[in-house]
């Protein structure tokens, strides 16, 4: 008795939706009022243009250019085919399954509804804490942009309580060691001197990053043709003053900046892959609007493709240009672009660019602030989340609960969050959601009638083993002691619980990447998701095992809400009990 309810519970954790019932659940949510279907192919590339063009290209570029010199134009090319792999993937499931609800529902038809859960609440860090953190660089684009009229917010109305405390810590730890204090830090260290304080405590509040995250999601929450015509127009004005900076900048271009090519080597290079994938994340975000595609099938690989190899173009010129104008050493500060033009004695492109910086974080945080309330709305409709979220408005035609609820999350996170640990917790929970969406494809079910899109089949039975074996012989040939030193525990310094603690994401990927090469030689796995597979998860493990333990806990406090609300009132259940 005991064994057959143990084989039940584990059976009702991995239970799956189908395909057709995804579809008829479309058609009518419960609610009685469907979601308006106006997007067209062109609509959801400018929304995905829209959704990668935004704060990477304006924040995180110098740095991956500090870092890899000139062959960082390269690495925007590898990160490129990585997340061309992850879209063809996503573009699959969204012709096969043309609801809202992105990864989580593709992990529903996949894996089963402990996992679709999981991918759901990792979506959480992706959308609404990526929007967090988006919303912080917007404030800080904003506030520079004020100051070139001489306008000055105070710093503790436009600074974090979170991050000031962080800095404040570091600067009492380098006093103590006498090593010199980097300009941020000490700025940071005088406002958490300097701010007002309540009851001891300083007041320190980003307000712009409040005020545009609730502008945002009123716009939101009025409709989503508004939010697209809005999107068009901020997409257009982008991506004229990029084209405008590389068009510009061309004739300013020095040759010898480009020598050397990969001053650091390829490690170098690869310490911007953080800062690159920062740069695209976002193409993704349109699969959530499936329910208001005219022709989704179509449209949504469409659209995504159509994203990525526009934006792509564009980041490998500016990148190109940016390290032919100045050298690439001195591209590793905050307003890297307007720094660039300076040196070249173009100082009236400086407020063009503050004014662009503004536009395209605003444009983010649309189509995030878009994106996350409608995969809320189908987990309520499945159940796992209180009906609700699933409430569509009757005049404007939107999940306006869910869309009030993603408001306030964001906005009062962004009066306090620390901006580098939200963009920690929003790439891994990005990555993650990648990868699932790539095993996912794996393990469709092979007779089901595909979508008007498919990924192209490659056999892999013989690609992968071969990639595998050519990369332990290289490996080998070029340092000989990589693998003794990978495996081992020893550090002169470290206990060996420290240093297995920190290579234990290594060791995750090199296992995994030993099961899927045996998996593919046995059942002839497809090429192009065990690629986008294996790629995502490496840069999972370059985030370190801090971030692997946060994401963890938060993965921890999900299952906690799951099996207190969503287990027993999930639909499937409740189909399962009449």
């Amino acid at each position: 008795m005991v064994t057959e309810k143990i084989k039940a519970s584990s059976s009702a954790l991995f239970r799956k939706k189908s395909i057709e019932g995804c579809a008829e659940e479309q058609i009518d949510s419960g609610a009685h009022v469907n979601l308006k279907k106006i997007l067209t192919a062109r609509d959801l590339t400018a929304l995905g243009v829209a959704a990668i063009i935004g704060a990477g290209v304006f924040s995180t570029i110098g740095r991956a250019c500090f870092n890899g010199g000139p062959a960082v134009s390269l690495l925007f090319v590898f990160t490129a085919i990585t997340c061309v792999f992850c879209a063809l993937c996503y573009a699959e499931f969204a012709s096969r399954i043309p609801v809202a609800g992105s990864a989580y529902t593709y992990a529903y038809v996949a894996f089963g509804e402990i996992i679709a859960w999981i991918i759901g609440w990792t979506l959480v860090l992706e959308y609404a804490i990526g929007n967090a953190t988006v919303a912080i660089a917007w404030s800080a684009n904003f506030c520079s942009f004020l100051e070139g009229f001489g306008v000055r917010i105070p710093d503790f109305l436009c600074n974090s309580y979170l991050a000031a405390e962080k800095y404040h810590h570091k600067f009492l730890q380098l006093s103590e060691s006498g090593a010199v204090i980097p300009e941020y830090t000490q700025r940071m260290h005088d406002l958490w001197v300097n701010a007002p304080q309540l009851f001891g405590v300083p007041v320190i509040l980003n307000i712009p990053a409040f005020m545009i995250v609730a502008l945002i999601t009123a716009l939101v929450y009025v409709g989503v043709k508004e939010s697209r015509n809005t999107t068009v127009f901020m997409v257009v004005f982008k991506v004229a003053v990029v084209v405008l900076v590389i068009l510009i900048g061309a004739f300013y271009v020095n040759p010898a900046n480009w020598v050397p090519f990969a001053p650091n080597g390829v490690s170098g290079v690869m310490q911007g892959v953080s800062a690159v994938f920062f740069a695209y994340m976002g193409f993704d975000a349109i699969s959530t609007t499936a329910e208001e595609c005219k022709n989704p099938q179509k449209d949504l690989p469409q659209g995504m493709m159509n994203a990525l190899l526009i934006c792509t173009l564009l980041y490998i010129a500016i990148s190109v240009v940016l390290t032919g104008m100045v050298n690439y050493t001195e591209l590793n500060v905050g307003d890297f672009l307007a720094f660039a033009f300076e040196r070249v004695g173009l100082d009236w492109l400086g407020g063009i660019l503050a004014l662009s910086a503004v536009v395209a974080t605003t444009s983010v945080l649309l189509v995030f602030q878009l994106a996350q309330p409608r995969i809320w709305m189908v987990m309520s409709r499945d159940g796992l989340l209180p009906k609700k979220f699933s409430h569509i408005h009757p005049k404007f035609q939107t999940p306006s609960f869910a869309t009030i609820i993603m408001g306030l999350l964001v906005s009062v996170s962004t009066l306090i969050l620390d901006g580098e640990f939200a963009t920690d917790l929003n790439s891994i929970g990005t990555l993650f959601a990648f990868v699932s969406v790539c095993a996912g494809i794996l393990l469709l079910p092979k007779n089901v009638e595909a979508g008007r899109f498919k990924v192209p089949f490659i056999n892999g039975r013989y690609i992968i083993p071969s990639l595998f074996l050519l990369t332990v012989i290289l490996i080998n040939v070029f340092n000989v002691n990589f693998f003794p030193e990978f495996f081992s525990l020893y550090d002169p310094v470290k206990a060996p619980i420290d240093v297995f603690l920190h290579k234990f994401p290594y060791f995750t990927f090199f296992a995994l990447t030993v099961f899927i090469t045996i998996m593919s030689a046995i059942k002839k796995l497809s090429v192009i998701p065990v690629f986008g597979l294996l790629s995502c998860f490496y840069l999972m493990t370059e985030l370190g095992i801090a971030n692997w333990q946060r994401f963890l806990a938060w993965m921890a406090i999900g299952l906690v809400i799951y099996f207190g609300f969503g287990f027993k009132n999930s639909k499937l259940n409740t189909a399962q009990i009449k």
